[in-house]
């Protein structure tokens, strides 16, 4: 498959929308959403194409969060790792996990600094 334009954006756009279409996303990895409800208990994010996933309360910042609304609001774009899937096939997602200036997963720089350096 080949996709062409003049703009490199829209080709992005382009080789994004057609994953999202013929993949499904990947447990782990970091996605670019867009906040699309902010509820009490957490917030809805678009990250993959239609793919809509929970930010729960408590995985939107690495400190305690009071309100939804503090940190995130409808429109807002956020990178989230998808964490998994619940009992019922809903989407896990998380905010915290994710430096979201740079998009690097925290979790797993967090785990290559504590492990021992090898001798």
């Amino acid at each position: 498959m080949k996709v062409a334009s003049s703009d490199g954006e829209s080709i992005k756009a382009a080789i994004n929308w057609i994953k999202s279409i013929a993949s499904d996303p990947e447990v782990g990895h970091i996605y670019e959403g867009t906040v699309v409800k902010v509820m009490e208990f957490g917030a809805f994010v678009n990250f993959f194409g239609a793919k809509d996933g929970l930010v729960h309360i408590s995985q939107l910042a690495s400190a305690r969060v009071q309100k939804t609304g503090d940190v995130v609001k409808e429109g807002d774009k956020v990178k989230v790792k998808l964490l998994g899937f619940d009992d019922r096939g809903k989407t896990r997602l998380s905010m915290k996990a994710v430096d979201q200036t740079t998009g690097e997963d925290l979790e797993a720089k967090g785990k290559t600094e504590a492990a021992p350096a090898a001798e």
